[in-house]
């Protein structure tokens, strides 16, 4: 089990051993600048996931199979229009690099534990509301205005694939009035549990998954402000270097993060959800939260573990 140790006074800088090699992205943990080109492979990388997850579920599962679970044909024909915009996506982005002069990465193999209708729904929901932190987290980063307006042509897209398959979950398909933007390591260690292997060839990507941060099974099904829940921290243990420090549990929000004290417990730590304070986005919807030493900034310096993913109310 690895040990992650982190100072409050050095702005819980993370000692994490190096992730073991499993096939995945090549990883750079000292990342150059990162390039529009970079920033497109990681968007390629996110669109082949995505473009893979639907085309096999729908072969996976029929019609049949969703109408058996109580959807009508016109929520698979839209999950068939969802998977052509992926593949549009795919083939846009591959053409962008390829006439950049930059080589597009190739389609990975992926697992994504899907074992019925409900669990396929339940995880596009979750890719599409990924995919839109994901354009929003890294439209700041974009040099070119011809692919800024590209990507946020796609990120409007992506919202509307959200939004639909929220509401066929009979979720909120517009739970709060901000997204969450999400750095690209933020992002990639949400992508990496569904990638087994990647081609040898495909290029380097400057990201790094950090330590995994987990809901615990046992939390109430319906979050929200006020709820108590327990993080879960498979395979590693956090805990600040001096052995005493506060962790918090940062709770991520387009007008900054959101903290509130973490209590260890065996496997993880329990914690509060938060309110934000007036004036500021809320803790709502498809929410990310972080485990870190600091509770005035979260950067990649400051992770400890996460993000894990909730739903809230």
């Amino acid at each position: 089990m690895k040990s992650t140790f982190f100072s409050l006074a050095a702005l819980a800088a993370v000692a994490v051993a190096a992730p073991a090699k499993n096939n995945l992205l090549a990883l750079r943990q000292a990342a150059p600048e990162i390039t529009d080109a970079d920033i497109l492979n990681y968007a390629l990388t996110l669109e082949h996931l995505e473009d893979k997850f639907y085309r096999e579920g729908l072969v996976n599962f029929t019609q049949a199979d969703f109408a058996a679970e109580g959807f009508d044909a016109t929520v698979y024909d839209n999950l068939k229009e969802v998977s052509s915009d992926e593949t549009t996506h795919v083939s846009f982005l591959t053409a962008a690099l390829t006439k950049a002069g930059a080589k597009p990465v190739a389609e990975c193999t992926y697992a994504f534990g899907v074992t019925d209708v409900k669990t396929f729904l339940a995880t596009a929901s979750i890719l599409e509301g990924v995919g839109i932190s994901a354009y929003l987290g890294a439209a700041a980063d974009i040099m070119s205005k011809a692919y800024l307006t590209a990507a946020g042509s796609i990120l409007t897209v992506e919202s509307r694939h959200s939004s639909y398959i929220r509401a066929t979950l009979d979720q909120s398909p517009f739970p709060s009035p901000f997204d969450v933007p999400l750095t690209l390591n933020e992002v990639y260690t949400l992508a990496a549990p569904f990638i087994v292997s990647c081609p040898e060839s495909n290029p380097t990507l400057p990201v790094k998954a950090f330590p995994t941060l987990a809901s615990a099974p046992s939390n109430p099904k319906n979050i929200t402000a006020g709820t108590e829940i327990t993080l879960l921290t498979p395979g590693t243990v956090v805990k600040p270097a001096d052995g005493t420090s506060q962790i918090f549990a940062a709770f991520i929000t387009v007008t900054g993060p959101v903290f509130t004290e973490a209590t260890p417990v065996d496997g993880g730590f329990s914690l509060t959800v938060p309110t934000a304070a007036e004036g500021n986005a809320p803790v709502k919807g498809q929410s990310y939260v972080v485990l870190t030493g600091c509770n005035t900034t979260v950067t990649d310096d400051t992770v400890a573990a996460g993000p894990a993913i909730l739903e809230i109310s």
